[in-house]
């Protein structure tokens, strides 16, 4: 069964022929039942007539306002020929129902029209086949033009049909493309998270890896111990990077870090002290303060507070020059965390800064001006009076909206 409504539904041009062979069948019967009525017109006028009304059938789908102009001419033609009504003229109705729910705008207004109009004319033109009196004429009339106008309200319901469900399926169409824009926009946006990740991770604990690499192989001979406390710490940030590696990893596989629970937690403000503990291991003067009452921040100021901290002295080792010192500022307010990160090495060159490091070479900073925009917060690099580097950021307690 549902291979023959396919095969209708693909071929509808075929189906209408096939009503409109047994249309002009049975017109051609009738035709044969009246051939001898004086009050009717020849039998060929009928037969050309029936032929036009069943081509009107078979075609309406494919060019249904030429077919409704056909039908009003055939139409006009039994008025003038005196070709009284018969089976035919069903396709009138047809081509109404047809016109009304495919075809233009002002093809259904002319089929409302015509079909408004063809009682009353065969009425007038046939007067001896209706009632006498007045009242059983307007009836007889009323009742002729009723199936007129539901074979257009028909039309025009499936019209206005059409129209919704096709409404709904661009709404849906429309839907299903903002929703695959918008997981292509939130890949985007944990790639680019991940990414930031994997710079701070890299970038800061691979640079106290080379620093201290370079300080043992320089006092290897000389001072075994001092060597021997280098590769210690190479050790641990070694280790300590791993670490920070695997809980990303348990970030792409959230089932496994929802489960395993193994890996570690990020990092957070109380760990900046560790951070900086492990800064001056590898070499670098760096005084740390803290201002204000320490308190707990959500977990989204807290790791871009450690992240911004990290990076600045990352910088610093690699820009500042061999006897640059930093100092590191946490000012708890009543609103919000503010950070200040500066050191009286030689600084960066402009291009690191300016425009968020428009060269390609600023990563850190442009990593830092978005975790602050994710937190609605605010930042400012740039060189510090008398030399060095200033990094000034206040991360707000409330989220962006």
């Amino acid at each position: 069964m549902q291979r023959l409504y396919d095969f209708i539904r693909r071929h509808p041009t075929g189906v209408d022929t096939f009503w409109a062979v047994i249309l002009f069948g049975f017109s051609c019967l009738q035709v044969a039942a009246a051939a001898h009525d004086p009050r009717q017109a020849g039998w060929p006028v009928q037969l050309l007539v029936a032929l036009g009304m069943s081509a009107a059938v078979a075609l309406r789908r494919r060019v249904p306002e030429k077919m409704l102009l056909l039908v009003i001419a055939v139409g006009i033609a039994q008025l003038v020929l005196n070709v009284q009504p018969q089976v035919q003229d069903f396709a009138m109705l047809v081509i109404i129902y047809t016109v009304a729910s495919a075809g233009e705008r002002w093809a259904s207004r002319v089929a409302l029209v015509a079909g408004l109009c063809a009682a009353p004319l065969a009425h007038v033109r046939w007067l001896d086949t209706g009632p006498n009196s007045a009242t059983e004429k307007a009836f007889f009339i009323v009742m002729m033009t009723v199936p007129f106008v539901l074979a257009w309200v028909l039309g025009d319901s499936m019209r206005t049909r059409k129209a919704y469900l096709a409404q709904l399926e661009e709404r849906a169409a429309r839907l299903e493309r903002e929703r695959e824009a918008q997981a292509k926009v939130a890949v985007a946006a944990e790639r680019a998270r991940i990414a930031r990740e994997l710079h701070d991770v890299v970038a800061h604990n691979v640079s106290v890896m080379v620093v201290q690499a370079d300080g043992a192989a320089y006092v290897m001979d000389s001072s075994p111990d001092q060597a021997k406390t280098a590769l210690e710490t190479i050790s641990m940030t070694g280790r300590q990077a791993l670490a920070e590696m695997r809980r990303l990893l348990g970030v792409l596989r959230t089932g496994e870090h929802q489960e395993a629970g193994e890996y570690v937690p990020q990092p957070d403000v109380q760990q900046i002290e560790d951070l900086v503990e492990t800064v001056r291991g590898a070499g670098l003067t760096v005084d740390f303060k803290i201002e204000g009452t320490p308190r707990p921040l959500p977990s989204g100021v807290e790791l871009t507070a450690y992240r911004i901290v990290q990076e600045a002295l990352t910088n610093t080792r690699k820009h500042g020059g061999p006897d640059a010192g930093a100092s590191v500022r946490l000012v708890y307010f009543d609103d919000g965390l503010g950070l200040l990160v500066e050191d009286d090495g030689r600084g960066a060159a402009h291009e690191m800064y300016e425009d968020g490091g428009a060269d390609g070479q600023g990563h850190g900073l442009i990593g830092m001006r978005e975790r602050i925009g994710m937190v609605g917060g605010t930042l400012d690099a740039g060189p510090r009076p008398g030399g060095g580097f200033r990094i000034s950021a206040l991360l707000p307690l409330k989220p962006a909206h």
